[in-house]
């Protein structure tokens, strides 16, 4: 048993997401902690896309519920889409495991200020792979895998026969992909394939007797050129 359809999206454009593309090669240590970051005015824009999206889809593929990581740029992306879809207000659960994937000592850093600061960090994250990585104090994405999962078994009984969205991050939603697929963590690699998870793309997987199908992934198409 459990949820009918199972959408995911990630946030739209954060302020975080802009300023270490602007800082490009140069290092930067952002403001702002994870979970404070707020979305851009081109994310609020992204977000809206999402809600006509959202109010385009067939009547049995609209979410009748939502599941939404805590951090403000998820909540927000949800507000707006929410308003934008005009549907009357659906119940959401906010979940701490649908959070983005912990960058520990590294919060705040962009990869030029990694390099700069924690040179043999990036070593031993070129030696033992990207999905298996554990920055220190941080998590891997096997580590996001695994929370992921619980997540999802705690979804089972309140979904069942529903359709839900999910409202999380780049790091989520490719977890998602994985537990979806039904494959054994020793393969957890291969979902790396399909990175970046873009912002506020939209993913779908359809239920059937306790499996999913994948219809769609990592869709931007309704963000237009």
């Amino acid at each position: 048993m459990g949820p009918d359809l199972i959408a995911a999206v990630r946030h739209g454009e954060s302020a975080a997401n802009l300023a270490f593309q602007q800082a490009a090669e140069k290092p930067l240590v952002y403001e702002y902690s994870d979970d404070e970051v707020r979305l851009t005015e081109l994310g609020r824009t992204q977000a809206e896309a999402l809600g006509r999206l959202l109010a385009s889809l067939p009547g049995g593929q609209a979410p009748d519920l939502v599941w939404c990581s805590p951090y403000l740029r998820a909540l927000e992306t949800w507000q707006h889409a929410q308003r934008t879809w005009g549907a009357a207000p659906l119940p959401v659960t906010v979940d701490d495991r649908l959070r983005d994937q912990e960058a520990g000592a590294f919060a705040r850093y962009n990869l030029a200020a990694i390099r700069e600061r924690f040179p043999q960090e990036l070593a031993r994250r070129e030696a033992e792979g990207a999905y298996a990585y554990r920055p220190p104090g941080g998590e891997s994405l096997g580590d996001v895998v695994v929370r992921l999962r619980d997540c999802l078994s705690d979804l089972e009984r309140p979904a069942d026969g529903r359709r839900v969205l999910i409202v999380a991050h780049d790091s989520v939603v490719l977890a998602l992909r994985h537990v979806m697929a039904g494959r054994p963590d020793a393969e957890l690699a291969e979902v790396l394939a399909f990175a970046p998870v873009l912002n506020a793309s939209f993913s779908l997987w359809r239920g059937d007797v306790g499996r999913f199908e994948l219809m769609r992934f990592n869709d931007v198409a309704h963000l237009g050129p």
